[in-house]
């Protein structure tokens, strides 16, 4: 069977899941084409030739933009048989059916691909989600464009080449926003750690000097990272790393933060979403602010980069504590460390979210939205959602200026408190000439661009 494997968006990286499911398909004897339209347009010849296109929806985005391409490929090729897999695939099972889609997988979707090409009836309609755990392939990156058109690290005045790999999928952890937990509902699964790291030497070989494990949490099993990371740095060791960990593993974890650093680790991405412990326990995150301001301070001392992400508007938020926010980041000496597009994203309310719960957000929010793929909300306080899009305006601005950071905090923080910004000083302990290190593509998850109001 001819397979097309389509991914419209995946936060700047050589999607795994294409990759990793073309090694499955191609053993089971199946042509594979992988297209990546974040970097490339469609090819209509491989959609003409194909039985089967299966869309990668990892994320919100990815599935906004994977819609008018699923009816552009229906246009090009009314016979083949269309399916979506990934994290947001079964959360928008009945809007993709609704467009022609037949089956949509969600979690472990590997092994489902490939029966699906093998013609299981099983595997042919509906919705399914597995968890299963299964003995993963080392990822077919051959029919995937080069890493230099992907994201980039930024360090001391440096772009480097940067590859992306997975140790682990799921989550312990089941955070309110979160959307892996509906589909994996507290459970993660671990790719073999020969896998990863025949996947890190394969793009290392390709031009990779860092890599991103782009893991939901890292240390969910911090034996089986620090194992690979160990033996990773071990045989590649001017290579460095970074990789995304909780607030509450990184302080139940400190003791492993050293070797984290020792073994060629940049910087260290976590979910921080607020520093209102009312708010976080709202959002079941399992730390408070406190816990955030002790990981801070640890990573410091420790000369590990912090790069917390956020959720700056919430039904919760209020102007005073959004002052707040910009204070503890001034504070903390973040303000470099922190992409101005945290400081302007609003919560995102998905079908099947465990938000839905809370009744605070069904006072809130309007009927499903099936072109946003969400729920919308408005704040109680109209002078919140003008805050928020006073503060997303002035982030987009400025960011196509190529201003700095500081730059653009000073003008938030001047914007908010109608006070003179002041100079914000840099972690002295691992600070850089230009800044710290970051990938060029804002990480960011479960939040969106300010509505108008």
């Amino acid at each position: 069977m001819k397979v097309v494997l389509i991914s419209t968006y995946d936060l700047g990286h050589q999607p795994f899941g294409l990759s990793s499911p073309a090694a499955w398909l191609a053993r089971a004897d199946h042509g594979v084409a992988c297209l990546d339209l974040s970097v490339a347009s469609l090819d209509e010849a491989v959609i003409r030739a194909a039985d089967l296109v299966a869309f990668y929806l990892p994320m919100h985005t990815a599935t906004r933009l994977a819609m008018p391409v699923i009816e552009q490929v229906k246009e090009l090729n009314p016979q083949a048989r269309l399916a979506c897999y990934g994290l947001y695939a079964p959360l928008n099972a009945d809007l993709l059916r609704g467009l022609g889609v037949k089956t949509v997988i969600g979690g472990e979707f590997e092994a489902a691909l490939v029966d699906l090409a093998n013609g299981s009836s099983a595997a042919s309609n509906g919705a399914s989600r597995s968890i299963e755990k299964l003995a993963f392939l080392t990822p077919d990156r051959r029919g995937l464009p080069g890493l230099e058109l992907y994201s980039h690290l930024r360090h001391n005045e440096t772009k480097t080449t940067a590859g992306y790999t997975e140790a682990s999928r799921g989550c312990k952890h089941l955070c309110r926003h979160c959307p892996v937990v509906p589909v994996y509902q507290g459970q993660f699964r671990v790719v073999q750690r020969e896998v990863v790291l025949e996947d890190i030497r394969q793009q290392v070989a390709a031009g990779a000097r860092h890599i991103t494990f782009g893991d939901p949490d890292f240390f969910n099993g911090p034996t089986h990272a620090m194992r690979i990371v160990e033996a990773f740095h071990a045989e590649f060791p001017d290579v460095s790393y970074d990789a995304t960990i909780k607030i509450e593993h990184l302080k139940q974890h400190r003791d492993l933060l050293p070797a984290l650093k020792q073994t060629g680790c940049l910087f260290i991405t976590s979910a921080v979403e607020s520093i209102d412990d009312t708010v976080l326990g709202l959002l079941e995150k399992g730390h408070t602010r406190q816990d955030f301001y002790e990981v801070a301070t640890s990573m410091r001392e420790i000369g590990l980069t912090l790069q917390p992400t956020f959720i700056a508007f919430m039904p919760w938020t209020t102007i005073e504590g959004y002052r707040a926010l910009l204070q503890a980041l001034a504070d903390l000496a973040l303000v470099e460390n922190t992409a101005p597009v945290q400081l302007a994203l609003r919560l995102l309310i998905t079908r099947r979210s465990r938000l839905l719960d809370l009744a605070d957000i069904q006072a809130v929010i309007g009927p499903f939205d099936e072109k946003a793929l969400v729920y919308p909300w408005k704040h109680l306080s109209r002078d919140v959602d003008t805050l928020a899009n006073l503060v997303f305006q002035l982030v987009s601005r400025r960011q196509a200026e190529n201003k700095t950071r500081a730059e653009i905090f000073g003008q938030i923080w001047e914007l908010v408190l109608q006070t003179p910004a002041p100079t914000f000083r840099p972690q002295a302990a691992i600070a850089h000439p230009d800044g710290f290190p970051h990938m060029d593509e804002p990480w960011y998850c479960c939040a969106e661009p300010a509505p108008q109001v």
